[in-house]
């Protein structure tokens, strides 16, 4: 067996490295072996050299078996095992909202989560806003919280791929974020881990995605889709915009803030909404829980209308150590930052402007400058900062019209976020188009009434409109 720096000098010459060797890798990770700088090495190398879909299966799988891996027969669950994953965007609170949302449909979340990754939030960070809220319990707990709740957001325990726990660190402050099998091998050895039927991946695409370009969300829309259909989950990828903030808040504790107010029905912003109902319609179909796309829609509207997605949320956060009246008092318990600042639009008096673009990768950087994420592994993130009321694209402005509310901590970060931020937005006197949310559907061959006629390929699909 070949030592880590030659496994590293194997795959920075672009030779294919064997199950075997990338096994050895993987147990390096767990037991310490291979140190943080040689797993550096290793994730610059793969990003520089890629991987074939043997050695990404292989990498995938062997980051599953890194710690124990669920199963959920046992437990006689009311509906399928699924869950929603997102490689990640600026104010995508999605996973938030819709897991209660699934399982007030029939559906049982077992949703492992990470944290902030790059520029990108993470839901785990934005959970552990919440007071008391244990985001890594035992896996007796976490499995006795999904039976009795029916669903759990957590982050990766000690227990389940840690591995992937470890990489995911270094991914983060090594620039190797946007490597497509490291992607591929770190999300789905979480999944496979959850012990999960069924998957379906927001894919994003647009100027603040990991993903920018549209055949880059294709091409990982096509690898996720492909691994997980070979190892017997079934599988389907939604490639959804990212060229402007998701929600209009960024931040932790004020992401956790909106997600309340839309569980709760006080206020669901048009793409955030948008982009909710497309991925739980296809969560529903997925798991055989609505007859066709409008039918899932449908039932999705009346368990957030009814309260139902609402109760399941908060039994799920008090099982985990939140408090019980969260959806009541959530200003009570959610962390805030002292300063608030508006940044209001570069217009001159008197005159009206359109907001054309936004470099939205810059916007969540401009985020972690007023302390929202990590530089480095084991950095603490503030809870407390970030942005609120965002304008969106083709949105009228003038002097009086906030592109954002800064909160942040200090004085000297507020100032740094505000240049940053006033860079971010493009304004001018010409109307900008709005980009479309929901630009495709990909499903995988375990679906065999989408199958092409050559039946291994994914299907293509538009984005269905909102019930009416």
């Amino acid at each position: 067996m070949l030592l880590a720096q030659e496994l590293i000098q194997k795959k920075r010459a672009g030779l294919p490295l064997a199950g075997d060797e990338i096994a050895s890798l993987v147990t390096g990770m767990v037991n310490g072996s291979v140190s943080d700088a040689q797993l550096a090495a290793f994730c610059m190398a793969t990003c520089f050299q890629g991987m074939s879909a043997n050695e990404s299966s292989a990498l995938t799988l062997a980051m599953r078996d890194s710690g124990t891996v669920l199963a959920w027969g046992e437990m006689d669950l009311p509906g399928p095992v699924m869950d929603k994953h997102s490689t990640g965007g600026v104010g995508d609170l999605v996973s938030l909202v819709l897991a209660p949302m699934v399982v007030a449909c029939g559906g049982v979340v077992p949703m492992i989560t990470g944290r902030g990754l790059g520029h990108t939030g993470g839901t785990q960070d934005k959970l552990e806003s919440i007071p008391g809220y244990c985001s890594t319990p035992d896996l007796a707990r976490f499995k006795r919280v999904v039976r009795e709740c029916g669903m759990a957001i957590i982050g990766q325990t000690v227990d389940l791929a840690p591995a992937d726990r470890r990489l995911y660190a270094i991914r983060d402050v090594t620039g190797t974020v946007d490597c497509l099998p490291l992607i591929t091998a770190s999300i789905l050895s979480k999944k496979f881990a959850a012990g999960l039927q069924m998957l379906v991946m927001d894919i994003k695409c647009g100027n603040g995605a990991q993903t920018p370009e549209l055949a880059q969300a294709q091409a990982l829309a096509h690898s996720i889709i492909a691994t997980a259909n070979a190892a017997g989950m079934a599988c389907s990828a939604l490639i959804t915009d990212m060229n402007q903030p998701l929600a209009p808040s960024v931040g932790n504790a004020i992401e956790m803030r909106e997600a309340l107010r839309y569980l709760r029905s006080d206020n669901c912003p048009a793409r955030l909404h948008q982009t909710v109902l497309a991925l739980g319609s296809e969560m529903l179909l997925l798991g055989g829980l609505a007859d066709d796309e409008r039918d899932a829609q449908v039932r999705l509207l009346q368990a957030l209308r009814s309260g139902r997605a609402a109760e399941v949320f908060a039994r799920s956060c008090t099982a985990l150590g939140g408090p019980s009246d969260l959806l009541d008092k959530f200003d009570r318990y959610l962390p805030q930052a002292p300063l608030q600042l508006p940044l209001y639009a570069p217009v001159p008096e008197g005159q009206t402007a359109w907001l054309r673009q936004i470099d939205t990768r810059a916007v969540g950087m401009a985020v972690l400058t007023l302390g929202a994420g990590r530089g480095g592994p084991g950095q603490q993130a503030d809870l407390g900062v970030g942005l609120t009321q965002l304008a969106e694209l083709g949105q009228e402005v003038d002097a009086h019209t906030p592109l954002a509310i800064i909160h942040a901590r200090d004085e000297a970060s507020l100032l740094i976020a505000r240049t940053r931020l006033l860079a971010a937005f493009d304004i001018g006197r010409q109307v900008a188009d709005h980009p479309q949310q929901v630009y495709q559907t990909l499903r995988g061959k375990r679906q065999d009434s989408e199958l092409g006629e050559d039946g291994d390929q994914p299907t293509k699909e538009n984005a269905c409109p909102l019930p009416t």
